[in-house]
């Protein structure tokens, strides 16, 4: 009787893991055990084993340096009543393979001659040591990741993962994990007798204890309070929220997410591989790029002009009607007030304000002007009393499709860090600062953000879209929780907020990361299916990043989407307080206040 085990966190992490070796009714059996992990998540392995344990001292004293025991990949397999086990035969299994060490677990039996004569690698590297059915299938799995010039997880299509691994099907029963100390991948196999189940674990959480028959599992490390943990095992604990898995399910997943399942239908974006058909220039014969040469270039630099993408899809612009109104109620008579309104929707290649209005319930001096984050203010200073202000501001604006950027040209970079030019720093400074917090705050935000970039091998837009849908399924629409004055860290901890809270927390981790990021109101049509339909009673806020030769961008992590069409943009700043639809400065009167907003979108055919 065996089980197996592993963790996946999204950071270095400490559990403390105690294993269940011994009862009185089982003394007499011998009891095997192995654990490995990647110190502070370094490419090399440690493996602790115990092939014939009669306590668990080596255990204890392998943990015992708590700062080598800090990794974001753990794993563990206990093998009870197993007779005649070497160090070589007790799993889980360690190779040396492509520059990192690869770690291998299997609960089953599978045909071993059939497995050796599917075992075609004859590499002298790819032996097995012991002489176990499992050992031989971990060889065969390195070697087709060598005939296919593979150097991690990663670079495996999923698709190709899963036939490998389906192969064992064939053989017998086949639970397995194997990991190359970035990713994770479990297998349960379609003739396996006993079950696989996960769960994962997202903060703020007070379940902190797993206990099983097998082992207890505490997370109660105060320096892992805010890490994300992905479990698998195939024992059962009954803490926690545990999904059972299906026959012939595969799971992959790095730094403490899921990120692909053929089973439910899970291809996360940030699973990134090279794709085998990507088309380049170099693929094509001499006489083609050569005629291809010759042809004049035409390109429509007016986007607005374009009709169609280069793919053959339509483009066309969707036209929309947005009233917001603004009220100020207030306890005394204001006799002295000064205003700033942003409530002009911008114009530019992708966005035509076809009119716009502005209508202020109590007269007083205006000033139309633009600021220098480019945005069309209003500054408005009222010198009569009043006790109630209304703000009525009425536009009619189209906003254009695009063409998907192409990221495949060679000057728009695609791997972080970020490469800036000495000038090109100094003019986005702005958009590079993260806020002033604590420096122990901005560590713990540091490493959550190196989170998404390692587990998307450092791609620039796989992060991106990662960071966006991580906190879209992650943290909770709560309003009523924050106010202006809360900060990303503690959004980040309370795991909860509003749009704006949401917006500023992807604006801080892509600064961290040298992204220059900044916050953008405006309004988003709810007519599409998203959740928090909450916004369309409101302005909206998201995060707009500026990418090397492509332009800014926006994402909007609310939502868990990119901003497109359904968004219409109004202001931009470093902060909220840049873009504020509406803000002034009572100088003499007013007392208490009252503040009431009511946004109507609605979409026009023309």
């Amino acid at each position: 009787m065996s089980d197996i085990f592993a963790l996946n966190f999204d950071g270095l992490s400490s559990p403390s893991i105690k294993l269940k070796l011994f009862d009185e009714t089982q003394a007499s059996l011998s009891t095997g055990w192995g654990f490995g992990w990647y110190p502070n998540n370094n490419q090399g392995a440690i493996v602790a084993k115990d092939p014939a344990a009669r306590d668990t001292r080596i255990l204890t004293e392998a943990l015992m340096d708590w700062e080598k025991f800090r990794s974001t990949v753990f794993i563990c397999k206990v093998m009870k009543g197993a007779k005649g086990y070497t160090n070589h035969e007790t799993q889980p299994f360690s190779r040396s393979f492509a520059g990192r060490d690869w770690l291998f677990m299997h609960k089953g039996d599978l045909d071993k001659t059939k497995l050796q004569a599917l075992h075609s690698n004859k590499s002298r590297f790819l032996e097995p040591l012991g002489r176990t059915d499992s050992e031989i299938a971990f060889c065969y799995l390195l070697g087709l990741m060598q005939d296919s010039n593979i150097r991690k997880l990663a670079d495996i299509k999923p698709e190709v993962l899963l036939v490998w691994f389906e192969q064992f099907d064939q053989l017998g029963s086949a639970d397995m994990i194997l990991t190359d100390g970035n990713s994770l991948v479990c297998f349960h196999g379609t003739h396996s007798q006993t079950n696989m189940y996960y769960t994962r674990r997202k903060p703020p959480s007070k379940l902190n204890a797993f206990d099983s028959e097998i082992a207890s599992i505490d997370l109660k490390d105060p320096r892992d309070t805010y890490r994300t943990a992905l479990i698998f095992s195939s024992s059962s604990f009954p803490q926690g929220d545990w999904h059972q898995m299906q026959s012939g399910q595969l799971l992959i997943s790095r730094r403490g997410s899921l990120i692909w399942d053929n089973k439910q239908g899970l291809q996360n974006f940030n699973y990134a591989y090279k794709s085998e058909n990507t088309p380049n220039s170099s693929s094509l014969s001499d006489s083609t790029q050569q005629a291809l040469a010759s042809l004049p270039h035409l390109s429509i630099t007016n986007l607005r002009a374009m009709t169609h993408a280069p793919d053959g899809k339509t483009l066309s612009y969707r036209t929309f009607d947005v009233t917001h109104i603004t009220n100020y109620e207030y306890e005394q008579i204001v006799e002295h007030s000064t205003h700033r309104f942003r409530l002009q929707p911008i114009e530019d290649q992708l966005q035509e304000v076809v009119l716009s209005s502005l209508k202020v319930s109590t007269g007083g001096e205006e000033i139309r002007y633009e600021d220098v984050f480019g945005n069309q203010s209003v500054h408005y200073s009222i010198n009569l009393p009043y006790a109630q202000l209304s703000i009525e501001s009425k536009s009619r604006v189209k906003v254009f499709a695009c063409p998907p950027d192409d990221h495949s040209l060679s000057r728009r970079q695609t791997t972080i860090p970020l490469v800036w030019m000495p000038w090109q720093r100094q003019m986005m400074m702005a958009y590079l600062l993260p806020p002033e917090l604590p420096e122990t705050q901005l560590v713990e935000l540091t490493d959550y953000a190196m989170s998404f970039v390692e587990r998307n091998d450092y791609s620039l837009h796989h992060t991106l879209e990662d960071i966006n849908q991580s906190i879209y399924n992650d943290y909770k629409y709560v309003q009523g929780t924050t106010s202006l004055n809360t900060t990303p860290f503690e959004v980040y901890t309370a795991r909860k907020g509003v749009c704006q809270d949401f917006a500023n927390l992807f604006i801080c981790l892509a600064r961290l990361l040298n992204i220059p990021a900044r916050y953008r109101t405006g309004y988003i049509y709810t007519g599409a299916n998203y959740e928090n339909k909450l916004q369309s009673e409101a302005s909206h806020a998201w995060a707009e990043v500026y990418l090397p030769y492509v332009g800014w961008r926006g994402y909007d992590p609310t939502n868990g989407c990119p901003v497109a069409q359904d968004h219409i943009r109004v202001a931009c700043g470093r902060n909220y307080r840049d873009a504020t639809p509406t803000s002034g400065t009572i100088f003499k009167g007013g007392g208490s206040e009252k503040l009431s907003v009511t946004v109507r979108i609605e979409e026009v055919s023309i």
